[in-house]
Order: C-alpha cells, then sequence, then structure tokens
C-alpha cells in the first residue's frame, strides 16, 4: 500500500512540475525604473546614442544574437565594447528586471 501511495504521490509530481511554464525571469515593471535611471541616457526609446546600428529594437536584437534575456543578462553585467557593466552597480534581479523590460518593449516596437 505504501508503494503504490509513494508511486501516485511521485506521479502527480512529475506531472505537475513537468507540465508548468516557467516563470518568467524578470519583472519588468520593475525594469522600467531601473531601465530609466541607468540606461536611458544612451538607450532613450530602445535607440544607442554610441552605436546607432545595435539599437534594442527587435530586429537589431535578433541580427546580433542578443534577443534572449541570457544574452540581454550578460552583456549588461559584463559590458562589451563602449558599453560599460553593471553588474558591480546592479543586483542581479535588477538586471533580470531590465532584461524582461527590455524584451516586452522591443515585442511592442518601443
Amino acid at each position: 500500500m505504501k508503494k503504490l501511495l509513494s508511486a501516485i504521490l511521485l506521479g502527480l509530481a512529475v506531472f505537475a512540475f513537468g507540465f508548468t511554464s516557467p516563470a518568467m525571469a524578470g519583472n519588468a515593471a520593475n525594469g522600467a525604473k531601473i531601465f530609466s535611471a541607468n540606461c536611458a541616457a544612451c538607450h532613450m526609446g530602445g535607440n544607442n546614442v554610441v552605436m546607432a546600428n545595435k539599437t534594442l529594437k527587435k530586429d537589431a536584437l535578433e541580427k546580433f544574437g542578443m534577443n534572449s534575456a541570457e544574452a540581454i543578462i550578460k552583456q549588461v553585467t559584463n559590458g562589451k565594447g563602449a558599453m560599460p557593466a553593471f553588474g558591480g552597480r546592479l543586483a542581479s534581479d535588477q538586471i533580470e528586471d531590465v532584461a524582461a523590460y527590455v524584451l516586452e518593449q522591443a515585442e511592442k516596437g518601443w
């Protein structure tokens, strides 16, 4: 009886966790505030004042392989080229929120 009950519980657990959708990595509403305070000087409206072709618009994010939260998080954390690293200034959850905001805005067309 205990084996049967254990098997049923295991099956329910596998079903419950196996078919749930993953939570969004960041909070876009919070990311908007962080973006405004830290990123907007160079990226207002999804543009890029330093390198005009590397915007935060959907097509440019796709072209340069930055169309995922992971890629944006890496770029914001470590910096690259003219972009400074924000890993020492922002907490990892803040950077995740910025990534969520950037992707959401890119989908909306900024």
